[in-house]
Parts: structure tokens; C-alpha cells; sequence
């Protein structure tokens, strides 16, 4: 498929299997801590960023059973959250059954939301499903500033995502200890994402004194070169120098906490994956590959499927989808 393509591309870097401390951790924890589920590629935007080529044509959606079948293997297999993600992963139809259905069973569950969709016609009542459910919500944010966030998401999608942050506050998200709102950044560009807790302060700072927005955390996340911001890295004539950088930087302190290591990433389909990035690249879990078939079966510590588009994960201070890992 297309997206092989950018595992072609990246072998010609040294190979990030081969070092030392990459072999030490190359298992997953014998007990996993997430389990990350991508219900669909849909979404109401198209971010330059994103490396599972979200949008609006894109129709892959999980079935009302695949979230059925991921639900009792993380109740039997002892998950502590469920990680939901998309696309805009509130376009799936059955997106607010499955809310209701975590609220029940009392799951900790995140939403990865890029806010904009929160104000669209037929969505505009899941902030409240969300606090009713006591939703963690991680909500992606390129700036505090008009400027660069459209450049990023798209002409006056910078007041919507505001907007919505402030609905998000006045239900009491960022107030009520129950109630967990973070931030998610990703670089504008082919640069690696400053320090989580400088930038956390500035931008607590300036949403705070600019639009009265309060948030919880904000997650620093490093550009991964596939998808659409290998595209762009691509066109641009900078791959080759944005690989350099994320080698040059990799800090072996990052690979004992890179996050494929206690996570289960689960596609629209049920396919299983080590991570969001190996599900965008479609390399498969080692061993059963299929969520239906981990219901009976109990699930055990695996090899993890490296590559070198790793090296986006333990460059710097690391990066996850819960921030910064050094």
C-alpha cells in the first residue's frame, strides 16, 4: 500500500533496531496500561501534520462490534484506559453509544478531539456527554495564536477551537479535579517541539490572560515523517535533514518509557498494532493480530515492531501521545 512507501524511504537511515538499548526494551510489558482504539479516519479537518491522513472522503469507520469486542478484552485483560482516537473520532456514528457505554462501566476513557468539530451541527451536545461521563479530554491546540494555528488547521478554525475551550471550562473541565482537560502540540514544522514544561507555562499564561482558558497539562508530541507531514518533508527537501535531527537527537534514556511498550493500538477494523504510527504504516502486531480474537485468548508480553520512524518517539526529551517521556 501507499503508506510503505515511507518505510522504504527511512531504511536508508541507520537503523534504529540495531542499537543497543532498542534491543534491551524491545518487549512489551508483560501487563499493558492503554488501550488505544482509532474508530475512524473521517474528520472535518485535514491537518498538515497528521500521519493517518485524516479527512472528509475518508470512510473507514469501526463497527459497533469491533468496539464491543475492545471493551471486553479491556475489562478482561485489565486495561486502565481506553484511548480514543481518530480521525475526528466523534464522527463515527456510534461514537456517543460507545461514551455511554464507558460512562456504565466506569472505564477511564480519553477523547482526542480537535475541538472544531465540537461546534459543528450534530455534535454541538458531547461536551456535556463528556462531563456527564467524567471524559478525559485531549484537545489539540498548534498555538495560542490565530496566526499560526490557522496556518496549521485551516482559515477561523483558531476562534472555534477557543470558543470551545471556554464552553469546555464553564462545564467545569481544567476546574473539577474529575473533569481533565489537556493540551496537545505538534511543531508547525520540521523542528523537534521545545521543552513540555516551559511551554506548558507559556501557554497556561497566555490563554489564561488573552481568553480566560485554563487547561490541566499540555503534551509536547514530535512530528512522525509519515503520512501527510512526510509529504510535506518530502516535497519540501527536508526529510532528509528532519531524519538527521531526530537521529542526532535520540536519547537511549526515552526507550525503557517509549509508549508502544504498555499500549495496545486497535484500527477501525480490529487489526492490532503496537502504536498509532505502526497502524498508519500497517505493520502488525507480532503474534494474533485481530482484537475478536483476544476475547478468549490471554493476551502476553510481545515483540514490538520497530522502525526507523521511531526515532520520532526517542528523540529529545521522547514523545508519546501523553507528552514528553524524559
Amino acid at each position: 500500500m501507499e503508506e510503505n512507501k515511507y518505510l522504504k524511504q527511512l531504511q536508508a537511515f541507520p537503523s534504529f533496531i540495531d542499537k543497543e538499548e532498542c534491543q534491551k526494551f524491545c518487549m512489551t510489558n508483560e501487563n499493558l496500561d492503554v488501550m488505544q482504539i482509532n474508530i475512524g479516519k473521517m474528520c472535518n479537518l485535514a491537518c498538515k501534520h497528521c500521519h493517518v491522513d485524516a479527512g472528509a472522503v475518508r470512510k473507514e469507520m469501526m463497527s459497533k462490534e469491533v468496539m464491543e469486542a475492545c471493551l471486553d478484552v479491556f475489562e478482561k485483560d485489565d486495561f486502565k484506559t481506553l484511548d480514543i482516537t481518530g480521525g475526528a473520532p466523534e464522527m463515527n456514528p456510534n461514537f456517543q453509544w460507545l461514551i455511554e457505554e464507558t460512562g456504565k462501566r466506569k472505564i477511564h476513557t480519553i477523547v482526542r478531539t480537535n475541538l472544531v468539530i465540537l461546534s459543528e451541527e450534530g455534535y454541538t451536545h458531547l461536551p456535556e456527554l463528556y462531563a456527564q461521563n467524567k471524559v478525559e479530554i485531549v484537545a489539540s491546540l498548534p498555538y495560542y495564536t490565530e496566526k499560526d494555528t490557522d496556518r496549521q488547521r485551516g482559515k477561523g478554525n483558531f476562534s472555534k477551537m477557543i470558543s470551545m475551550l471556554q464552553k469546555l471550562n464553564q462545564l467545569g473541565y481544567a476546574k473539577d479535579p474529575e473533569l481533565v482537560l489537556n493540551l496537545v502540540y505538534n511543531p508547525g514544522g520540521a523542528f523537534l517541539p521545545p521543552s513540555q514544561e516551559s511551554l506548558t507555562g507559556e501557554f497556561k499564561r497566555k490563554l489564561d490572560h488573552l481568553y480566560g482558558v485554563s487547561f490541566n497539562y499540555l503534551f509536547t508530541i514530535t512530528n512522525n515523517p509519515i503520512g501527510r507531514f512526510g509529504d510535506f518533508l518530502e516535497r519540501s527537501g527536508n526529510l532528509t535533514t528532519y531524519m538527521n535531527r531526530l537521529i542526532s537527537s535520540f536519547n537511549p534514556t526515552t526507550v525503557e518509557k517509549i509508549m508502544c511498550r504498555s499500549q495496545l493500538s486497535v484500527s477501525w477494523d480490529g487489526t492490532l498494532y503496537d502504536c498509532d504510527f505502526n497502524q498508519a504504516l500497517n505493520l502488525e502486531v507480532n503474534g494474533v493480530n485481530c482484537i475478536q480474537d483476544l476475547k478468549d485468548i490471554a493476551l502476553r508480553a510481545r515483540k514490538i515492531v520497530f522502525g526507523n520512524h521511531c526515532y520520532a518517539c526517542t528523540a529529545g526529551a521522547g514523545s508519546s501521545c501523553g507528552g514528553a517521556t524524559a
